[in-house]
């Protein structure tokens, strides 16, 4: 601004500078400095970080940052990308609470002991399975109100969803349906499959197609939410960056609005947990090992 002043309206050096409360001798070394190539990486860095926010307003510093090393190759350590968010005045949008916890069955048919006990970590595919249904809202006004359920298998290894479906009930077709399809698109696998205590899987019907399939049935205690902490986590990120603050007036606009996120979680979200990889990436990498 100084250098503006003066070159236009030929302004004192020493005036301005008293007005800026700053230095002549630090605005003649602003002036007459050199760009480095710190100083060019940063311009290149924060162009990108401004193209990436446009797109994802939804993502912080970390998540910005992994963006960049997965899509450019750009390797800089957290604090750099949060030094040039401050200084361009980038935020991710207000995140909101998760206050949710699921209620049990009232009269459960069968009931599993923990066995997965919050051992969330896998080292093969197929090896851990968790799974839940969560509700979506859509509508004109609060006297049409509709409700949308969203059922998804997700696999512990990769992070990846096994399977997932979409229903205007939360009945135990919804949940069938979604175990089916991931056993479909996963012949042979038999892995642990988590869930909480919902009507859906303490039902006969659906711990005998656990049993058919080979797979070993595990279930979250009562109250204890952190014990399917993966599958919790992952409607916290989807409705974060897909549902909250927004407003979905038809169902077809909600449907298209959760695929596309899916497919974008699946395919073009690095998650640092996967060595800055997507859930497909880090597949296909397990898949040729």
């Amino acid at each position: 601004m100084i250098k503006e002043e003066h070159e236009e309206h030929h302004y004192p050096i020493r005036s301005l500078c008293q007005l800026g409360n700053i230095t002549r001798a630090a605005y003649y070394k602003w002036l007459n400095r050199i760009e480095t190539a710190n100083d060019r990486l940063n311009k290149q860095i924060s162009g990108q970080l401004e193209a990436i926010h446009q797109e994802h307003p939804d993502m912080g510093y970390r998540r910005l940052n992994d963006k960049l090393r997965h899509d450019n190759g750009i390797k800089v350590n957290d604090k750099r990308i949060l030094r040039i968010c401050r200084k361009q005045q980038i935020r991710s949008n207000l995140k909101y609470r998760y206050d949710g916890c699921t209620r049990p069955s009232k009269k459960p048919a069968f009931i599993a002991e923990n066995v997965l006990n919050r051992d969330f970590h896998a080292d093969s595919l197929n090896k851990k399975w968790v799974t839940d249904v969560t509700a979506f809202k859509y509508g004109t006004s609060f006297d049409h109100i509709h409700k949308l359920y969203l059922s998804v298998i997700l696999d512990l290894c990769d992070h990846r969803p096994v399977a997932y479906v979409l229903s205007d009930h939360n009945n135990n077709q919804l949940v069938f349906d979604t175990f089916d399809l991931a056993v479909k698109n996963n012949p042979g696998a038999h892995p642990i499959f988590h869930s909480d205590r919902e009507f859906q899987y303490t039902s006969r019907v659906f711990h005998q197609k656990l049993v058919d399939a080979g797979m070993t049935q595990s279930m979250s205690r009562v109250a204890h939410c952190t014990d399917n902490g993966p599958m919790e986590g992952f409607w916290g990120i989807l409705k974060r960056e897909m549902y909250y603050g927004k407003k979905y007036h038809t169902r077809k606009e909600l449907v298209q609005a959760i695929t596309s996120y899916i497919n974008y979680y699946i395919n073009d979200r690095p998650q640092r947990c996967l060595d800055v990889l997507t859930p497909f990436e880090f597949h296909e990498r397990l898949l040729a090992a």
